[in-house]
């Protein structure tokens, strides 16, 4: 059933990724020598979406979850992360014109479902299947989710701006820069000031579950070593990304910060936060072999 499941998971995203591609060359043919704009045809990716999203879940459910344990890795950190953020991306498409970010999420979300079968992750310790730490584990992957779907919209905002930049500083006596495919996905991209909107509602809501997080782990840890907090790099990693991005909320609200330097913080902030658990498993796990509680 597993092996079914990743079969399913792999195709119904190369699938996606493959028709998203080609529709964009064929939309971008058209706009050029057409009078007429592209019409987008999205309500059938996104019942395919929703199927490839059900099967991804399962299979990270039937993967992590085993009758008599819990498994859990980078890998599977990752595959669940970017599951969760197509799942944003999804509900999102309803209410924003986001069909330029699937072009590069769909393949993504591929090799992320996969990569569990490469690195098979490591049989958690038996206080994981207690209500607490369930809990304390669910509100930390979706965190982590919403976090990196921000994360990749800062780097998608970076790369816009760089290109805006770059075509706007191009005298007008000069030809227009020469395009590329990279070039050409950048263009069909949602506006700057949609892609700030998303960005800054996605940090509010991941770092709500962040606290959440952190609150849970603190409980969990007082439950079961008697110990608020136990101060290793985990704790020192998650702690200083959620003061980071909580700065970066504070300076947007009161003090209207956006711009360059705050989506490069974004970005430290992100990879701090990947390192509190993410990095630490791939050291340990791929690394230097030994179990991961």
């Amino acid at each position: 059933m597993t092996i079914v499941l990743y079969v399913l998971t792999a195709a119904l995203y190369g699938g996606l990724a493959s028709v998203a591609w080609r529709q964009h060359w064929r939309q971008k043919g058209i706009a050029e020598y057409s009078s007429l704009p592209a019409q987008p045809r999205w309500s059938c990716e996104r019942l395919l979406l929703a199927g490839a999203l059900s099967a991804h879940g399962g299979l990270l459910y039937t993967t992590i979850f085993l009758s008599d344990a819990m498994i859990f890795g980078f890998a599977f950190a990752v595959s669940a992360m970017l599951w969760l953020g197509m799942g944003i991306y999804w509900l999102e498409s309803f209410f924003f014109e986001l069909e330029g970010l699937v072009l590069l999420a769909l393949p993504l979300a591929g090799l992320a479902a996969l990569l569990p079968l490469a690195f098979g992750g490591v049989r958690l310790l038996p206080y994981a299947a207690t209500p607490l730490f369930k809990l304390h584990f669910v509100m930390a992957n979706v965190a982590y989710g919403l976090l990196a779907l921000m994360a990749l919209h800062a780097l998608l905002m970076l790369l816009v701006e760089r290109r805006l930049h770059r075509i706007a500083g191009t005298p007008l006596r000069c030809t227009a820069p020469q395009q590329n495919w990279f070039g050409n996905w950048l263009d069909s991209l949602p506006p700057l000031l949609t892609l700030e909107k998303l960005l800054f509602r996605l940090m509010g809501a991941g770092f709500v579950l962040l606290t959440l997080t952190l609150l849970s782990g603190i409980l969990f840890s007082e439950q079961l070593f008697e110990r608020a907090l136990r101060f290793d790099h985990k704790t020192i990693f998650a702690c200083l990304s959620w003061a980071m991005f909580g700065v970066m909320l504070i300076g947007r609200r009161f003090y209207g910060w956006r711009g360059r330097v705050v989506l490069r913080w974004i970005l430290a902030a992100f990879v701090t936060l990947l390192l509190a658990y993410v990095g630490s498993h791939f050291v340990f796990e791929v690394l230097l072999p030994r179990r991961v509680a």
